[in-house]
């Protein structure tokens, strides 16, 4: 049975509402999304990042790719804020080592702390993929799932969509 690493970068799917009425970013929901699946999968998760997805530079990612080529499996999640989800997934899959992981990212376009977030959803969604899809960098969201550099967030739907 595989071992997935989930690597933690921020985003919407951590985001919490602080004292002063702020969205900010939180620790990783993971944690407690999976907390209540009963499941004999073993994971682990480790904090790289936490930033607004819009925030996120070339350095950050540089600071990401270090961290899945350290990792010693082959099949990593990545929680990741949706903005600029696509274009971190196509920096993954030029610029990752290893050419025998599995690389997933997914994240919420509502906090995992609302009531009707999908962060549980695709985290699921994820870890299932993660198992199944072969090695590169992928992208699973609201059901779907996109290979890196062919993949587009629609704004205006709030989805995922092809991008030839």
């Amino acid at each position: 049975m595989p071992h997935i690493h989930v690597l933690a970068t921020g985003g919407t799917i951590d985001k919490v509402y602080s004292l002063s009425g702020e969205l900010e970013i939180g620790t990783p929901a993971v944690e407690t999304l999976l907390a209540p699946v009963l499941t004999d999968l073993t994971y682990d998760v480790t904090p790289v990042l936490a930033l607004d997805s819009l925030d996120m530079t070339d350095a950050d990612r540089v600071v990401l790719c270090q961290a899945v080529d350290a990792l010693p499996g082959r099949h990593v999640v990545i929680t990741h804020g949706t903005d600029t989800m696509p274009e971190t997934a196509a920096f993954l899959d030029a610029h990752l080592a290893a050419a025998d992981q599995t690389v997933v990212l997914t994240g919420a376009m509502r906090p995992s702390a609302m009531a009707s977030s999908d962060a549980a959803f695709n985290l699921g969604a994820a870890f299932t993929a993660v198992q199944l899809l072969p090695a590169g960098v992928h992208i699973v969201m609201s059901g779907r799932v996109f290979s890196a550099g062919k993949v587009a967030k629609d704004r205006e739907r709030g989805v995922f969509v092809d991008q030839p």
